[in-house]
Parts: C-alpha cells; sequence; structure tokens
C-alpha cells in the first residue's frame, strides 16, 4: 500500500464536502507529473487531504476506492482520476509550517514543489504527519 497526498482550495472541494458525500471522484488534475502520480495510485492507498491556499493543512485521510480513469471534465481525453472515500478527520490539523519544521520532512515534494497537486508520502513520513495530526496510520 503506497500514500498520497491530495490537494484541494477549500472553497473548491473541502473536508467537510468529502464528509457529505463520503465517496467522490478526484477530477481536475491538469498536470502531468500529478496524474502520473495518480496513475500509480491501487485500490486502498491513502491519502492525506490538504487544504490549499489560504489554509495549507492536512485535514483528514481519504482511501482511494477506484484506480485511475478518464477525467469526464478534461475535453482532450488525456487526463484521468481516482475515486476517494473519506476515512478519517485529524484530531489536530497539521500545517505547511509545521511540516516544514520538522527536518525529517525535508524531502516531501510538499516542502520542495509545493504547486504540485497530488505528491507522494513515503512510510516514514505518513507515521510522522500521521502522529502529529493526532491519528493512527
Amino acid at each position: 500500500m503506497a500514500h498520497w497526498l491530495l490537494k484541494t482550495e477549500p472553497n473548491t472541494w473541502s473536508w467537510e464536502d468529502q464528509l457529505r458525500d463520503g465517496t467522490t471522484f478526484w477530477d481536475g488534475v491538469r498536470n502531468h507529473q500529478a496524474s502520473n502520480n495518480m496513475k500509480a495510485m491501487t485500490l486502498g492507498d491513502t491519502c492525506f487531504f490538504y487544504h490549499s491556499v489560504k489554509e495549507k493543512r492536512i485535514v483528514g485521510i481519504v482511501e482511494v476506492v477506484k484506480e485511475y480513469y478518464p477525467d469526464h471534465t478534461d475535453p482532450s481525453g488525456r487526463f484521468g482520476m481516482v475515486d476517494v472515500k473519506a476515512v478519517k478527520p485529524f484530531a489536530t490539523p497539521v500545517t505547511l509550517g509545521d511540516i516544514k519544521a520538522d527536518e525529517r520532512l525535508s524531502h516531501l515534494l510538499l516542502v520542495r514543489h509545493s504547486r504540485l497537486s497530488v505528491s507522494p508520502v513515503d512510510d516514514e513520513a505518513w507515521r510522522i504527519i500521521c502522529a502529529m495530526g493526532g491519528v493512527d496510520p
């Protein structure tokens, strides 16, 4: 099982929206590197749900429940999406500042390439961030 980070603008799709709907598609990704990361996702992979823009914090965990398939919002037909379901909220949201302050997390793409909307998270970083957020990995 792999781990990922999915970024969303909370005014477009928030953690509250995800909780309300439970399972939904993760569409609208138009960056090739982010799209390739989504192509690598498999059933059961877990993802941090990250509110971008003003909040810049991880607020919950979702699970991949449908692997990569064509994105109905892409008229070019080049990009795809995955389906995710809400798993659990973070007891304490983990901010980008918290992550940047921990040297053990300096290698994450969230820190090094902060504009990428879908990025991998290694097992050790997953455990560290889950502990910071007050949830079991």
